[in-house]
C-alpha cells in the first residue's frame, strides 16, 4: 500500500489539530472542508466489548488533523462491536467487526457504506487472494471463511482447528497463523485446500514477508507454559531456517511489523523492539520504552518509516497515538477512539 489518500467531503465532526510534539487542546470546527492530498492513516478502534462503540479514525499526516468516529459521521449509523481489522482492496475498505460477526464494506473515496458480509462466527483478519475471492480467519469456528467478492457472501470454508489469526499471501499460497497451535498452516489459493503445516512455536499471532521473500512468524505466550518465539521460514522449501526463543515466560510479543525497506522487524513486548533480519539473536534493549503506558497497537509507515503506536490506557477511555521517527524520537501524539489496535497506511 502507499501512504496516499485523496478524499474531499463535508461532514460534522470534531477535529483535533496538532502543531507540536505534544497533545494540544482540540479545536471544534463545524463542517470543515477536508482535502487530504497528503499522507493518511486509518486507525481501527476496537471499542468496548458488547458496547457497540467500535469506530475508525483517520489521521491526516500533513495537517496533523484527526477525524474520529469516521464511519458513523459519514454513514449516520454505528459501525458495530469490536473493530478487529481493516483491509484496503480495489478502492474499497473492508472493516472486520469481530463480535458483530460481519464485515462492513465502504468506498475508499468517501467512506460511504456499500455492503455487509455476514455469516461469520468471530472474524479476525481479511485477505484477498484474488480479485474475486478473500479468506477470513476466525477465533471460534475452527475454519477459514472463503468470501466471494462479487456477491459479498461466504461461498465456502476451509477447516482449520483453533484460533486462526493473521494471514499472508505469497507465491499463490496463503500462510495462516494460529494462536492455539504450534504450526503455520499453508493453503493453496487455487483450490482452497490446506496443503501443509509447518512446525513452529506455539501461539502464532502475526507474520510478515522480508525483502528476501522469507516469512517471519511471531509466536506469543498465550497463557501457556510455552515460551514465545520468532521464526524465519523459506516459503520455497517450507523449511524453518531460524528459530529464536524468548528468555522468559513473561515475554508475550505480538504485532510483528516490518520497515519500508523490509530489512528490520518491529514488535511489541510491553515496549517496542526492533531487530534486523540478519540478526542471529533477539534484541536485548527496546527501541522505545513504554514507561508505564499500555502499548497496544503498532504500525510502520511503508514510505516514511514513521512508527505509530497506541496506548490503550485502561481499555475504557479514548486511547492515545504516539508517532516516532525510526530512531525512536517522538514526533507528536493525539487522541483516537477506544482501544486503537491497528494502523493502515494509504
Amino acid at each position: 500500500m502507499h501512504c496516499k489518500f485523496s478524499l474531499i467531503f463535508f461532514v460534522s465532526f470534531s477535529l483535533l489539530i496538532f502543531s507540536s510534539c505534544r497533545k494540544d487542546k482540540p479545536d471544534i470546527i463545524e463542517k470543515p472542508d477536508i482535502d487530504t492530498e497528503g499522507q493518511g492513516v486509518f486507525i481501527t478502534n476496537e471499542g468496548n466489548f458488547q458496547f457497540g462503540n467500535a469506530e475508525i479514525s483517520y489521521y491526516m499526516v500533513d495537517s496533523k488533523q484527526i477525524i474520529n468516529n469516521y464511519f458513523s459521521h459519514v454513514n449516520n449509523k454505528a459501525l458495530g462491536d469490536v473493530c478487529q481489522s481493516l483491509y484496503i482492496f480495489n478502492d474499497k475498505v473492508f472493516i472486520v467487526l469481530n463480535n458483530s460477526a460481519k464485515i462492513e464494506v465502504v468506498r475508499l473515496s468517501d467512506f460511504k457504506y456499500m455492503n455487509t458480509i455476514d455469516g461469520f462466527t468471530a472474524p479476525r483478519y481479511f485477505l484477498p487472494v484474488s480479485n474475486n475471492k478473500a479468506y477470513v480467519t476466525d477465533i471460534y469456528s475452527s475454519k477459514i471463511s472463503i468470501v466471494d467478492l462479487n456477491s459479498y457472501t461466504i461461498s465456502g470454508h476451509m477447516q482449520c482447528e483453533g484460533w486462526t489469526e493473521e494471514i499472508l499471501l505469497l507465491y499463490g499460497k496463503a500462510y495462516i497463523s494460529n494462536k492455539l497451535s504450534n504450526k503455520l498452516y499453508v493453503a493453496e489459493t487455487a483450490t482452497d485446500v490446506i496443503i501443509d503445516s509447518i512446525p513452529i512455536g506455539y501461539g502464532a499471532n502475526s507474520l510478515i514477508e522480508d525483502k528476501n521473500g522469507k516469512i517471519w512468524v511471531l509466536c506469543g505466550n498465550l497463557q501457556t507454559s510455552n515460551k514465545a518465539s520468532l521464526h524465519r521460514i523459506n516459503p520455497l522449501t517450507g523449511n524453518v531456517e531460524m528459530s529464536l526463543e524468548f528468555p522468559s515466560l513473561d515475554d508475550n510479543p505480538w504485532r510483528l511489523n516490518v520497515n519500508a525497506t523490509r530489512d528490520t522487524l518491529f514488535f511489541l513486548n510491553t515496549d517496542i523492539y526492533a531487530i534486523p533480519i540478519n540478526a542471529s539473536s533477539l534484541p536485548q534493549n527496546p527501541l522505545i520504552e513504554a514507561n508505564g503506558r499500555n502499548f497496544y497497537g503498532l504500525g510502520i509507515c511503508p514510505e516514511t518509516n514513521v512508527i505509530y503506536v497506541s496506548d490503550a490506557i485502561d481499555f475504557v477511555q479514548e486511547g492515545v497515538i504516539f508517532r516516532y521517527y525510526a530512531n525512536g524520537t517522538l514526533i507528536n501524539s493525539f487522541n483516537a477512539g477506544i482501544i486503537p489496535g491497528h494502523f493502515y497506511f494509504n
